[in-house]
């Protein structure tokens, strides 16, 4: 009986296996499909984040109003420096309004406050200024763990957006008015009237209204009140070459601050003639003038005022023809074509004889010579040496070789006159630019004459 019922359950067993193996094989289960991730949304330009924020009503109106709106959606990038409602509320009373009637003025404000590039936080504090859409530089301080732009805080930062960033701050930024020129801010001031004049009459007004930039050193009426002797403002105004020269003495090509001009020991001016600079403590001195209010800027230059007029260094011709007692000597000069070599950068020492000198030469003689220029030229040289002797230097010679290579002889009298060949020298040290004058009363004839 068991042998059977062993053989019943293999048979059972045997029946499932087959049963199994003539099961159809089930269809495999198919791979699951990925889940897609969620795209992030881009963020939005300039405007939108303004819009959707809700502190930046009264800037979006501004906008808006200015027809800046299209602008601050365009691609960019921009870093606007936005602030709040309660930074417009900051403006006295009824300036919001004023502006919104105001278009041109409310967008320079506006773009004042935009700069076109992206910068974030990090760049901002490494700078001292940027640049804005309106072409005026905002003004970037770090203290301690504030940055002010202006006078304005940035409150948050960093608010990125698909065209630039945004940087909030929280006082309306108000672009620096319009800087008037030299001769408009010399106007204005009041302190300037005979400068102004002088200007006017020299036809410098054009030139220092122009677009420079130029250093000024401006003399107050003061100054000109206390003019040296023999120097008024009546006889410049009557003598418009030398006025001109004297203003352009005050003028330097460039913009030069007070913190570079102390680092200067001279400086040239549109003349061509250098200013000499020396600092004396605190005070800077221009030749002999000091230097009593620094930096006042414009729009093509900067002023510095001064409280003496400079007087231009003067070269030998420019004092004989100023002097008045040496028209024969300057007409003479003039008929040999002698001025420019007397102007030049020397040094000389010329032997000046006055009028009255030629005065003493036989009748016709003076009238003869400016027809026979070649004679001419050689006494007028047979005056100049090419060095520069002063008095004290003269009286150690028995000679001075002159320009036309003929030694004129130097006797010191017992009674201490000096005479220079024939002639006495009568007054001695007349220093120019380019050398030295002392005056003859005789005009000195080369051996050869």
């Amino acid at each position: 009986m068991k042998t059977y019922r062993n053989l019943g359950a293999f048979a059972v067993v045997l029946l499932l296996v087959l049963a199994a193996c003539a099961a159809p094989t089930p269809a495999p289960m198919p791979e699951p499909t990925p889940t897609p991730m969620p795209e992030e949304p881009m963020p939005a330009d300039i405007v939108d984040i303004a819009v959707n924020d809700g502190r930046f009503k009264t800037l979006v109106t501004a906008l808006e109003a200015a027809g800046l709106v299209e602008t601050l959606k365009g691609e960019g990038p921009f870093t606007v420096f936005a602030p709040t409602d309660d930074a417009f509320a900051k403006l006295p009373g009824g300036t919001v309004e004023g502006l919104l009637e105001d278009i041109p003025a409310l967008t320079d404000i506006l773009l004042y406050h935009v700069v076109p590039d992206k910068v974030l936080a990090a760049d901002v504090v490494t700078l001292e200024s940027a640049t804005t859409v309106l072409g005026k530089e905002v003004a970037v301080k770090v203290e301690g763990d504030k940055v002010m732009i202006n006078d304005a805080l940035v409150v948050i930062t960093d608010i990125e957006a698909s065209n630039g960033v945004i940087h909030v701050i929280d006082t309306v930024l108000l672009p620096p008015a319009d800087l008037p020129d030299i001769v408009d801010t010399a106007i204005n001031d009041g302190r300037f009237t005979t400068l102004v004049a002088a200007v006017e009459a020299a036809g410098l007004v054009e030139t220092l209204k122009g677009e420079g930039p130029f250093t000024v050193f401006a003399p107050t009426d003061d100054a000109f009140a206390n003019l040296p002797e023999g120097v008024t403002v009546e006889g410049l105004l009557e003598d418009l070459p030398l006025l001109k020269n004297i203003l352009l003495y005050h003028v330097v090509s460039g913009k030069v601050m007070a913190a570079d001009v102390v680092a200067l020991e001279s400086a040239p001016t549109v003349l061509g003639k250098d200013v000499a600079i020396k600092v004396e403590g605190d005070k800077v001195m221009l030749n002999d003038a000091q230097v009593i209010i620094t930096d006042i800027e414009t729009s093509n230059g900067v002023i510095h005022v001064i409280d003496s007029v400079l007087l231009p260094p003067q070269d030998i011709v420019d004092i004989a023809a100023a002097d008045g007692r040496f028209t024969t000597l300057v007409t003479a000069l003039e008929a040999a074509d002698l001025v420019e070599t007397l102007r030049g950068e020397g040094p000389f020492t010329v032997f000046a004889p006055t009028d009255e000198a030629f005065k003493k030469l036989p009748a016709g003689t003076v009238e003869g010579l400016l027809k026979d220029i070649p004679a001419l030229t050689d006494i007028l040289l047979y005056h100049v040496a090419p060095q520069k002797l002063l008095a004290a230097d003269v009286i150690d010679h028995e000679s001075i070789a002159t320009v036309l290579e003929q030694d004129l002889p130097v006797a010191v009298h017992g009674d201490g006159s000096v005479m220079v060949g024939e002639a006495t020298v009568v007054i001695t040290d007349i220093e120019a630019s380019n050398g030295v004058i002392h005056v003859i009363d005789t005009v000195l004839i080369p051996h050869s004459q």
